[in-house]
């Protein structure tokens, strides 16, 4: 399963790294990473038909999470579409509500539960 995690602080990329350790290397998941909305879609442009899951941050510099969601929705349609989990710091009801208007599969917040996620994956998965 390969994930698109999305989000501009960098040290988000080393906790996935380590909090999925054991399924990278079952060759269960393939994380990528990007640090914008702007690079997401880049590669999202290459790559759509390989992603099953997107996790993006809400609140990013330039284009928000909530503004890549309406992106990823209109250019890549094409099923199956990948399932994406918005993640935010705050958990408030307006991000929640515009997040599923989007066309948001699932709604986190920081700091994760990753053995919340774990979960979840294993649903997307099946």
């Amino acid at each position: 399963m390969k994930i698109l995690v999305v989000d501009d602080e960098e040290d988000v990329q080393p906790l996935f790294l380590q909090r999925f350790r054991k399924e990278i290397r079952n060759n269960e998941i393939e994380l990528d990473f990007a640090h914008s909305g702007e690079e997401a879609l880049e590669y999202l442009k290459e790559k759509h038909s390989e992603v099953v899951l997107i996790l993006s941050d809400i609140n990013m510099p330039g284009m928000s999470g909530i503004e890549l969601l309406g992106h990823i929705r209109e250019d890549f349609p094409m099923p199956p579409p990948p399932v994406v989990m918005m993640v935010t710091a705050y958990g408030d009801e307006e991000n929640y509500k515009k997040a599923m208007e989007k066309g948001a599969n699932d709604f986190l917040t920081k700091p994760l539960d990753f053995n919340l996620l774990k979960e979840k994956l294993k649903t997307i998965s099946e």
